[in-house]
Formats: C-alpha cells, sequence, structure tokens
C-alpha cells in the first residue's frame, strides 16, 4: 500500500463567512438526520489507524488471513496483529475461524471492502500528492 502525504492549506478571510447568518430551514431539515452518525464515526475511528487499515485492506485482497501470516505481512508480532484484529473483529469490521490451533480472520461483508477500496482510489488523485 502506498503511503499519501496530505498537505493542509491554512484558512484565510475569503474561505470562511464575514458575517454569521443562517438558513433555519436547511437547519431543521439536516440537524435532525445528523443523529444516526455515531456508527459511521467508530467505523472510520477503526480504519483511522494504519495498522488496522493496512490489515483491512489485505483482507481485501485475501479472503481470509491466518493471524501468523498478518503478523508476517505487517513485519510486525502475533501479539500486536491479535490486538489489531480483535479490534477489528469488536467493531464488526472482521469475524474469526478457529481451525485446531489456527485462527483465521476474514472480514464481515463486501461493504467494508468496497468502502476500504473506494477510500484508496479516492486518495490516490491528485488532491492528496
Amino acid at each position: 500500500m502506498d503511503e499519501i502525504k496530505i498537505k493542509v492549506k491554512v484558512g484565510t478571510k475569503q474561505d470562511t463567512c464575514q458575517t454569521f447568518c443562517y438558513d433555519e430551514e436547511v437547519i431543521e431539515r439536516i440537524q435532525p438526520k445528523l443523529v444516526g452518525i455515531s456508527g459511521v464515526e467508530l467505523l472510520f475511528k477503526a480504519l483511522s489507524d494504519a495498522t488496522r487499515l493496512k490489515i483491512t485492506y489485505a483482507l481485501t485482497l485475501e479472503k481470509e488471513l491466518c493471524v501468523c501470516d498478518v503478523a508476517n505481512i505487517l513485519e510486525t508480532t502475533t501479539a500486536t496483529a491479535s490486538h489489531h484484529l480483535r479490534y477489528l473483529r469488536n467493531m464488526g469490521l472482521a469475524k474469526y475461524e478457529k481451525r485446531g490451533k489456527l485462527v483465521f480472520y476474514s472480514l464481515t461483508d463486501d461493504h467494508v471492502k468496497q468502502l476500504v477500496r473506494i477510500a484508496l482510489e479516492h486518495a490516490k488523485e491528485d488532491r492528496y500528492k
């Protein structure tokens, strides 16, 4: 996975309102819809960690991965890999299956796979270089 550096532009007086006003109809229409966003916030929080994002991306490339495979892919310990996989599982993004002495992880559904792939495509656009 390629690293992407993001340049942050500092605001100027040209990109903010010079007076405070608002449209009550817009506020009344939009504000109630924001109540259900907390689950989405947790989803993005789970994926905001670089290690968990790499694991999730790896799981879009393979149907399932053993904890040992994940540790080796990330060049880390099995304890670290297990910690992040457990976090993804607790957040409902990954599931596991124990087979003998091995534990295999996979993504819970295609929505997670699509989300990661779309984010990667978006990050490759020129605005992030």
